[in-house]
């Protein structure tokens, strides 16, 4: 019901960018240009700047959108309202995720999601944890689920599950035999690497400064955006890697290679981010509820409940 010309021109306003928003709202960037003009005319008036690629905001854009932020905080208020006056769960969400999380801990979740709120749309950006947490303090995404810790003290981070991350190798490499391996042994090797911006990578490289080592001192043969690809890079003998062990069921399964615990071992969050004061859509709140108790179970049933201490912040009983 709200006017698409407002929610695109909102959108490119908030990533100052045609194509990321053409990308968020799964739209072709002509539509979008298109919706601006027209909301433009509408005004008969410039509501951007547009020089040497880059676009900026007029002061009647300006204007317009401080006003079609309130105007589309107040129309999701409205919606929730009155649809939970009704007893509906309906509505459209979209949620972010890095990837980890989102090629194998989501589609099971969203999956059983589905089943019990059937009039739920939701959408899903996938990025790096930082790429997510940026969509989430820009306002661009109603949820965000990420793999590393979260510092900003102006987002609600809710763990959700413990994950421990272990080191794995070609069934054949000198370290396969080993019960677990510590960084100083590891480094010995060719090591494949997550990308920068990675909430694996960001874990990792906190672990091995904690380890009195620092990145540079690994031997990097090869740096890759995503953990299928480094899998298959393992699997190929270019080098070891320290993946999450949520990721290599399959491998293990299958017996095509070897993980290995770490010495300290290597355990990390899985949160979920939002912003503090904006306001919850009613199924984003029934999202949040189901994911944060759907982990809870899964988690207790590979065997890492969350310590009693981050219940108790939880308020979980």
């Amino acid at each position: 019901m709200a006017d698409r010309r407002l929610q695109v021109f909102h959108t490119v306003a908030k990533v100052m960018s045609f194509t990321k928003a053409a990308e968020t709202l799964h739209m072709t960037q002509p539509a979008v240009t298109f919706q601006v003009k027209q909301l433009e005319d509408f005004f008969n008036t410039r509501l951007f700047d547009r020089t040497h690629n880059k676009i900026t905001l007029t002061d009647a854009g300006k204007v317009v959108y401080d006003y079609a932020d309130q105007i589309l905080e107040h129309y999701e208020k409205m919606n929730s309202e009155v649809r939970e006056m009704t007893g509906e769960v309906t509505g459209s969400l979209v949620i972010g995720a890095s990837t980890t999380i989102a090629e194998y801990m989501l589609p099971s979740l969203l999956g059983a999601f589905k089943k019990q709120f059937e009039d739920v749309n939701i959408r899903l950006q996938v990025g790096n944890t930082d790429a997510i947490v940026s969509m989430v303090e820009n306002n661009m995404i109603d949820l965000g689920l990420v793999e590393a810790p979260v510092h900003n003290k102006n987002l609600e981070v809710d763990v959700c599950r413990l994950d421990e991350m272990q080191l794995i190798c070609p069934l054949d490499h000198p370290l396969a035999k080993r019960d677990k391996v510590s960084i100083e042994e590891m480094r010995k090797y060719g090591y494949i690497s997550r990308e920068e911006g990675s909430g694996s990578r960001s874990v990792i490289d906190n672990y091995i400064r904690e380890q009195g080592l620092s990145y540079s001192d690994l031997n990097v043969v090869m740096e890759l955006g995503s953990p299928e690809a480094v899998k298959m890079a393992v699997e190929s003998d270019v080098g070891v890697a320290i993946v999450s062990r949520t990721t290599i069921s399959k491998e293990l399964r299958l017996n095509t290679l070897k993980a290995i615990p770490l010495d300290p071992p290597i355990v990390r969050p899985f949160s979920h981010v939002r912003q503090k004061h904006k306001f919850r859509h009613r199924a984003v709140g029934e999202l949040l509820d189901f994911a944060i108790n759907y982990c809870r179970d899964k988690a207790l049933e590979q065997g890492f409940a969350l310590p009693e201490e981050v219940l108790k912040d939880r308020g979980d009983k």
